[in-house]
């Protein structure tokens, strides 16, 4: 028998803003000023949101928190080129991502609280509760785009999760089923480098996320996740893509956890400094201010200007929230079937609820 030949398993990788703000002109996406004043604005706001969320939750004031620094571009970037009738199954460490989606900034502390209230979806907004379990709404985001698809609409469905999930079987066949079935499904990988305390490289040892694809049938691309244009524009083309009929698209963001896991870690226990201040310099933020700088999109006045406005939204987000009363302890018991069990109503007189 002939000797068969594998396919080589490269995958592209799509950088346009490096970290000194240079843009390359032939891969930029075709953004107007006002567009990226916008992106910028919404960088800006989620990270002072962020910021604000861990002090509060430092101070007693928050239940639990996820951060999400370092991995603002990944989840601004994409968001910009969903419709409100496209469906996101964001992870935990997706704030960012739900505020660029229209959640209300009360709801989201609302929800890190302990309050489930917190994520009920604006109206007209199709923003699915955050799963805290690993990989898991990975399947639940592929079922939404077969039904659309079964239904004869355009919307797509975007899943996010972290690399520490392609490790569970929830992904895979996800993955298996959407290149199967064609579902117009967009699986972005927020690869942040450390499942916890984990390092990528014992994850896998599949050179790229990306290229998971490749098994599957679909089209995989990784990009430069701290670099926003380049997440734009592969989360564009994977959207038009999907919404055109033409399959799913795996992108791999490649950025860094510029936190610790969670407020009950300390990543200085197996990250080191040098290798954090490598990719500090790598920062969203910076880099794109930079270009801004250079375009005469941004100085010291309006930088201070969207940082003020910035903080007078959180604040008084935060002044809301803690104004909300606590849910009721009946509703434990009256909203899971249409009526009460007895055993329900039996549990409920035990607790003292009445």
């Amino acid at each position: 028998m002939p000797k068969k030949v594998l396919r080589d398993f490269k995958v592209e990788y799509l950088q346009i803003l490096d970290e000194n703000g240079n843009c390359d002109d032939a891969l930029m996406p075709k953004l107007s000023n006002e567009e990226i004043k916008k992106m910028y604005e919404m960088l800006v706001l989620v990270r002072v949101f962020d910021q604000k969320a861990f002090n509060m939750q430092r101070q007693g004031r928050l239940g639990t928190y996820i951060q999400f620094k370092g991995q603002e571009a990944c989840q601004i970037g994409s968001a910009a080129v969903l419709e409100d009738d496209d469906w996101i199954f964001p992870m935990y460490r997706n704030s960012g991502l739900l505020i660029a989606r229209k959640h209300p900034i009360v709801q989201v502390l609302q929800y890190w609280n302990g309050d489930e209230r917190g994520m009920r979806a604006p109206d007209n907004v199709n923003n699915f509760p955050i799963a805290i379990s690993v990989g898991t709404h990975v399947i639940h985001a592929v079922g939404a785009a077969w039904a659309a698809k079964l239904q004869g609409k355009k919307q797509v469905a975007v899943t996010y999760f972290g690399e520490g999930a392609t490790s569970k079987g929830d992904f895979h066949e996800a993955m298996n089923f959407a290149g199967v079935y064609s579902a117009p499904c967009v699986f972005f990988c927020e690869n942040n480098q450390f499942a916890i305390s984990v390092p990528r490289a014992k994850q896998t040892h599949a050179e790229t996320i990306a290229q998971k694809a490749i098994a599957y049938g679909i089209e995989g691309i990784q990009v430069d996740g701290m670099d926003i244009f380049a997440v734009y524009k592969a989360a564009k083309d994977a959207v038009e893509k999907a919404r055109a009929g033409k399959g799913p698209t795996l992108i791999e963001a490649y950025a860094y956890r510029l936190c610790d896991h969670s407020t009950s870690d300390d990543a200085s226990r197996y990250r080191s400094k040098e290798e954090f201040e490598a990719w500090v310099k790598k920062d969203s933020l910076e880099r794109l201010e930079k270009y801004m700088r250079k375009k005469n999109l941004l100085d010291d006045a309006y930088k201070q200007k969207v940082l003020e406005s910035s903080q007078q939204i959180i604040e008084k987000a935060v002044t809301e929230f803690e104004k909300i009363q606590p849910p009721d302890p009946k509703d434990m018991f009256k909203y899971v079937y249409a009526e009460m069990t007895p055993q329900q109503k039996e549990e409920m007189e035990e607790l003292g609820i009445k």
